[in-house]
C-alpha cells in the first residue's frame, strides 16, 4: 500500500508528470530536462530524486551527463493508461513540452553532424585500406541470418550502426562504449534511423558506458555479442574475450569482425590501434581459453587490409568441435547461413 501512495504522491506534481511524460518518448539528460521544461537543474534534480525513490525513474551517470529513463513502477497499467491518455498526453502543456522535445532532438542530430563532418576526413582514410563496409555488413548479416539473437550485447558501439544493422532481429540490444561523446552520438544517430525507419530501435535499445575490460553486465546476460572493428583497441584481447564469455549465456554466440594480422604500423600510432590484426591461430586459442568455440570464419579480402570474422559460441559442454556432425541447432543455423 505503502509503495503505491509513493507512487501517486511522486506524480500529483505538474512538473513531475511532465517529466515522466517526456520520459515515455526517450532517454533525457538532466540538462536536456531542464532546457524543455525551463527550470533550473537543481530544481529538476529535487524532482529527479522524488521520482527515482518511487521507482517511476532510474538516474545514470555518462560522464559528466545524467540521463535519465522510466523506473520499473512506471511499467504499471494504471499509469500506462494515465501517461496515453489523451486529456493528459494531448493537453495543452504537453503539447508545448513535446514542441521543446524536437528541438532536443534536432540540437543532437546538429552534434553529430558536426562530429561526422570533424572526422571524416580519418576515418576515410582508415575505409580506404579495406573493401568496402557495405561488403563487411553483408557478410555479416549473412553469417547471422539464421541465428536467434535475443538481448544482443554491442561492444564499442560507437556510432550505433551495429544497432542499426542488428536491432530489428534481436529482442533488446545492450549498446556500450567507454566514451561519453561516442554514447551520445550514438543516442543522436538511432533517433535519426528510428524516424526514418519508423522502427522503436531506441526504445529497445540500453546504451551504456562501460569499458570492454569489465563489461557493466552481470554473469550470462546476454544471448549474443558483436564486436565489430573494436578488438583491435584492446591491449589484452584475451581479457576482454573472458569478459564476454562471462556475460554470455551458455550456448550464445559471438561475431568478432576485424583485420587480419598486417604491419601498418602508422595504424597504431597515428589511430591508436594496440593490436595489428589477429591470426585465426590467436584468435583460436583465446577463444579456447575464454570456453568459447570457434565455428565458422570469414576472409574478405579486396584491399591492403583483410578483414576477418570470426563467429565462436559458449559451449553447453566441456569439448564441442566446430566439425562435429551433432553440433546444437543454432551452430548448424550459423554453419548454413555462412554456407
Amino acid at each position: 500500500m505503502d509503495h503505491i501512495l509513493n507512487i501517486f504522491r511522486a506524480l500529483a506534481d505538474p512538473t513531475r508528470l511532465r517529466i515522466m511524460l517526456l520520459l515515455q518518448k526517450m532517454e533525457l539528460a538532466v540538462g536536456e530536462l531542464a532546457q524543455i521544461l525551463d527550470q533550473s537543474q537543481p530544481r529538476i534534480s529535487r524532482h529527479i530524486r522524488i521520482l527515482d525513490e518511487a521507482g517511476l525513474a532510474e538516474r545514470r551517470k555518462e560522464g559528466s551527463w545524467v540521463f535519465l529513463k522510466p523506473g520499473p513502477a512506471s511499467e504499471l497499467q494504471i499509469l500506462g493508461r494515465i501517461f496515453r491518455s489523451g486529456k493528459v498526453a494531448k493537453s495543452e502543456q504537453a503539447l508545448q513540452d513535446q514542441a521543446q522535445l524536437s528541438l532536443v532532438r534536432k540540437a543532437r542530430a546538429e552534434m553529430a553532424e558536426r562530429y561526422f563532418s570533424a572526422h571524416a576526413e580519418e576515418w576515410d582514410a582508415i575505409r580506404s585500406l579495406h573493401l568496402p563496409e557495405e561488403e563487411v555488413e553483408r557478410a555479416m548479416l549473412a553469417l547471422l541470418r539464421d541465428a536467434p539473437l535475443g538481448k544482443l550485447l554491442d561492444i564499442g558501439t560507437g556510432t550505433g550502426r551495429m544497432v542499426e544493422l542488428f536491432g530489428a532481429s534481436a529482442q533488446s540490444i545492450v549498446a556500450i562504449d567507454n566514451s561519453p561523446e561516442m554514447l551520445r552520438l550514438a543516442r543522436a544517430k538511432l533517433l535519426e534511423s528510428e524516424t526514418v525507419s519508423g522502427s522503436n530501435l531506441v526504445q529497445k535499445t540500453e546504451l551504456k558506458q562501460g569499458d570492454f575490460n569489465n563489461l557493466p553486465l552481470e554473469n550470462g546476460a546476454v544471448d549474443s555479442v558483436i564486436l565489430h572493428q573494436v578488438l583491435h583497441y584492446a591491449q589484452h584481447p584475451e581479457a576482454v574475450l573472458v569478459e564476454v564469455s562471462r556475460v554470455l549465456k551458455p550456448d550464445g554466440i559471438v561475431l568478432i569482425a576485424d583485420f587480419a594480422a598486417h604491419d601498418r604500423e602508422d595504424l597504431r600510432t597515428e589511430h591508436a590501434h594496440a593490436r595489428l590484426g589477429f591470426s585465426d591461430d590467436s584468435m583460436r586459442h583465446w577463444l579456447s581459453a575464454s570456453k568459447l568455440e570457434l565455428v565458422q570464419t570469414r576472409t574478405l579480402d579486396g584491399g591492403e587490409l583483410t578483414v576477418k570474422i570470426w563467429i565462436a559460441k559458449k559451449a553447453t559442454v566441456p569439448s564441442l568441435h566446430p566439425d562435429s556432425d551433432k553440433l546444437p541447432p543454432q551452430t548448424e543455423n550459423l554453419k548454413r547461413a555462412s554456407a
